[in-house]
């Protein structure tokens, strides 16, 4: 298993990847190759390593527009014995999490939320706002409230201006959940914003860890076709 995601932009994300990786390679399953660099740095990774091989994205559908973007920039057309899996998305298991997270930070029945995704250039065919915008729903009948969706980066609403639609619509109490695999300097201003919680990333929890097996797994069995 290669995990891919972009760990360049700060030391406390980096490090956060590498503890998820080691995580999952705890588990014994598969050896684990972690590719949180650079383009360059990726596709060594790749080329230095035997197959079969199967690229796992460490980052959620619609939360991390860097590593989408490194992601996308990996050509494994000629390489018969690899391939990619999709990153993690609107996933019934993935969205209890969600939840969990919630409950942990300080959300009660009642409160407002906002799912706090990244935000920022979509590529073509990737569909990460329609997974996001997914998940909100999926996240709104598990906790029987109005979801309200705000990025980091780029699009709108911010993630600030969606806690204060909800404070306008009666809301004295908002909390944030947090559409990442794992913190980062990109998360501080969360914590910043005035509202009531604010969850922590969902990895390396085992339902993640699980997850991203289950992902590996399913590719490994497909490749071994």
């Amino acid at each position: 298993m290669v995990l891919v995601a972009d760990g360049t932009r700060d030391a406390q994300r980096r490090e956060a990847l590498h503890a998820l990786a080691e995580t999952v390679a705890d588990r014994r399953e598969a050896p684990v190759c972690a590719a949180f660099g650079t383009r360059a740095e990726l596709r060594s990774a790749v080329e230095s390593t035997t197959g079969p091989l199967v690229v796992v994205p460490a980052f959620l559908a619609g939360s991390d527009a860097a590593s989408t973007e490194l992601l996308a920039s990996l050509d494994l057309g000629d390489r018969f014995d690899a391939c990619a899996t999709a990153p993690l998305g609107a996933v019934p298991s993935i969205v209890a999490q969600l939840v969990a997270r919630l409950h942990a930070a300080g959300w009660r029945p009642g409160d407002g939320v906002v799912l706090a995704a990244d935000g920022g250039v979509e590529l073509p065919g990737n569909g990460e706002r329609r997974q996001v915008m997914d998940v909100a729903r999926m996240l709104s009948r598990r906790v029987q409230t109005p979801v309200q969706v705000g990025y980091l980066h780029a699009w709108a609403p911010s993630v600030a201006d969606a806690v204060a639609r909800l404070r306008r619509n009666g809301h004295s109490r908002v909390a944030v959940a947090t559409w990442q695999l794992v913190d980062g300097a990109d998360l501080d201003g969360l914590r910043e914003i005035g509202a009531t919680a604010v969850a922590a990333p969902l990895g390396p929890s085992p339902v993640v860890v699980e997850t991203l097996l289950a992902q590996h797994r399913a590719a490994t069995a497909r490749l071994a076709a």
